[in-house]
């Protein structure tokens, strides 16, 4: 009798198989659990652990990880986003560019520690050379980690207020992460698909979002657990890959067409799985969290992924 796991992730082309089953982690069966909303069920795991494997948001595993929540990630990254244009602002505010952005204050969707949000920050910090310590970050949401505790120039927006509202009345000059379709708001990067492969292109800035993460009770039960599903993640990954390398891009999702696009950009796997694949991304997102404020320091990669899974590529 194979331990069944309950379990959640975004099933796309990569993981499609492992929720209709068709591709086993062995000794194992994937008890998928649809949770629309995927958000949700971060939270579901982050506070009550609620599930054995999840997909789950990186820079919220971090935080957890600092708090000391009780699971591991493996080297498994479903989902990754470029975040140029999740910059948006009012042309009405007076914001030229970037640095402008400095004594202002400017939405953030949901909380502080929204993955988006980070690597978003990181863009303005690094590419734009915006003090990011100047700008008074508004709030929509609370934090996944409950525990966790801003900086002090991050507060909540009032009762009964709208970010979107706010940024389309430019009562607020820009916004992170926030979808407004209003004539007067537009993107703060100038075209910014461009200037997102352009950073790939150049520094290989190719930004991981999810990655996903098993309870560590089961991790010390079993210990060959978390081999078993990194491999059956890459196994359910390849006819995806195989089948974008032969698609034509019009016929494809606006996701996969970016991931066949980074293929035509490094020649290689849109989604590799693995540390050392993704170490710099893996090591640039955790000095993101701490220069943002949201780790004290970053991890050392044994710290971060569970036993066995350090060498693993797929």
């Amino acid at each position: 009798m194979h331990r069944r796991l309950k379990t959640v992730f975004r099933a796309l082309g990569h993981t499609e198989s492992l929720k209709d089953g068709r591709v086993k982690p062995r000794d194992f069966e994937i008890d998928y659990e649809d949770v629309p909303a995927l958000i949700q069920a971060f939270r579901r795991m982050v506070r009550v652990c609620e599930f054995d494997v999840c997909e789950l948001a990186f820079t919220t595993y971090l935080c957890a990880k600092a708090y000391g929540k009780p699971f591991t990630a493996i080297p498994v990254f479903p989902a990754r986003v470029f975040h140029h244009g999740a910059i948006h602002y009012n042309v009405r505010s007076g914001i030229r560019g970037p640095k402008d952005l400095e004594g202002k204050t400017v939405g953030v969707h949901r909380g502080y520690t929204v993955t988006t949000g980070v690597w978003a920050r990181s863009i303005l910090q690094h590419e734009h050379a915006v003090d990011l310590s100047k700008i008074t970050w508004l709030l929509s949401g609370d934090e996944h980690v409950e525990e966790f505790r801003p900086p002090a120039n991050v507060v909540p927006v009032a009762k009964g207020q709208k970010l979107e509202e706010m940024l389309a009345a430019c009562e607020i000059p820009a916004a992170v992460n926030i979808e407004v379709d209003h004539p007067d708001v537009k993107s703060l990067i100038p075209n910014p698909v461009d200037a997102a492969f352009e950073a790939l292109r150049l520094r290989g800035h190719y930004p991981i979002n999810h990655t996903v993460v098993v309870k560590n009770e089961l991790l010390s039960s079993y210990p060959d657990l978390a081999i078993n599903l990194f491999n059956a993640f890459v196994e359910a990954k390849r006819p995806y890959v195989n089948h974008l390398r032969t698609a034509e891009i019009a016929t494809l999702s606006r996701t996969d067409q970016t991931y066949k696009r980074v293929m035509e950009v490094t020649g290689d796997d849109p989604l590799p799985y693995g540390v050392e694949p993704n170490r710099k991304m893996i090591e640039a997102v955790m000095q993101y969290a701490v220069e943002q404020g949201i780790l004290t320091r970053s991890f050392e990669m044994e710290d971060l992924f569970a036993p066995g899974t350090l060498d693993l590529t797929g």
